[in-house]
């Protein structure tokens, strides 16, 4: 027997769309779902001024279908050079809706990321001043702390101390994969939230190395401990106005991610609702679905929530998702969950 749900049109707060022959690939695979998303502006060179934004936000548009709607909203990436008041032009023209903090080195196309915070504390200050989110790729970059501990250690050493020095400051954690950084939201106040990845909903590190490395899994931050995807699931079916979806659907093209030092990233623009119908009917939530994918993010951003709306159906037999979407720079593979899903878009 067919089962529906019907949500408000859903929005992807953490997107990588690339730029030239993937943007056009992957662009319509996010709008047919999603009706805006946080572009994010690790391209190379980055998205650092608000003409770059400006530019970038061009090229996005000209991508788009003719036959789909998508509102791409921007975001600046943050370097030590970052001119607080460009960054304030950017905010008061509307196209620019938060800055993104990389730390050097921390993942793809992160090497002009910030490396001394000193150096970005009046930007920061800005920001804080005019309302302008930061996001945060949440890890230290240190090579004497494991790579699963980074999110944690990211918390104490760099996240608190620039919240207690820049009061007001809004801030996003972005695609968390730890208990740790659930409890720290979930201890502060309405100007902290954070995204969750579909991906991190559904793996854990077993599935990157059990049984043989599984390139496809392989992700930054990279998935933890079983213990932590709980925590994670718990807090996105919460209801939580302080948890919501961010994708980082991030797509790169099967040899970069098939080779001897594979890109990180999961390509999931395409599944993710009835992916995420799976998840929260598991975890008995399927009311909460709207709040998590459709109402939290426009609520921290201070936006409108969509008035189109989104219609998930469940039948008795498997939906079949593309195994790969082609682009002219090669194939690039759909995140497959490993289990049959029998949710779909309607």
């Amino acid at each position: 027997m067919t089962q529906s749900l019907t949500i408000a049109r859903p929005d992807d707060w953490h997107l990588h769309l690339r730029d030239g022959a993937m943007l056009q690939a992957v662009l319509p695979e996010s709008a047919r779902h999603f009706a805006r998303a946080i572009i994010m502006p690790n391209l190379v060179p980055p998205v650092v001024t608000h003409a770059d934004a400006a530019a970038y936000h061009q090229r996005i548009l000209a991508a788009l279908p003719a036959d789909q709607s998508f509102d791409p909203l921007m975001v600046l990436y943050l370097t030590e050079e970052t001119d607080p008041e460009d960054v304030a032009a950017a905010h008061a023209s509307g196209l620019v809706k938060a800055v993104k903090l990389y730390p050097a080195g921390a993942t793809t196309n992160s090497a002009s990321g910030v490396q001394d915070f000193d150096k970005v504390r009046g930007v920061l200050e800005k920001m804080a001043e005019i309302g302008l989110p930061l996001c945060v790729h949440g890890e230290v970059t240190n090579s004497d702390i494991d790579i699963f501990d980074r999110e944690a250690v990211f918390i104490d050493r760099v996240l608190d101390p620039i919240r207690r020095a820049t009061p007001g400051l809004r801030v996003v954690m972005e695609h968390i994969t730890t208990k740790d950084g659930v409890d720290y939201v979930k201890a502060n106040d309405s100007d902290l939230g954070a995204t969750i990845t579909t991906h991190h909903l559904i793996i854990n590190r077993n599935h990157i190395l059990a049984g043989g490395i599984k390139p496809h899994y392989y992700c930054l931050p990279v998935a933890k401990r079983e213990s932590h995807r709980l925590a994670l699931r718990a807090a996105a079916t919460s209801g939580d106005a302080r948890f919501f979806l961010g994708t980082d659907s991030a797509p790169h093209i099967d040899p970069l991610k098939e080779n001897a030092c594979g890109c990180a990233g999961c390509f999931t623009a395409t599944n993710t609702m009835a992916l995420l119908a799976h998840v929260f009917e598991e975890e008995g939530a399927l009311d909460q679905l709207e709040k998590f994918a459709s109402r939290n993010g426009p609520g921290f951003y201070g936006l409108p929530v969509n008035t189109e709306t989104l219609t998930l159906t469940k039948s008795d037999q498997p939906t079949q998702f593309p195994e790969k979407i082609a682009s002219g720079d090669g194939p690039v593979t759909v995140f497959d969950p490993g289990f049959p899903v029998y949710w779909d878009v309607a």
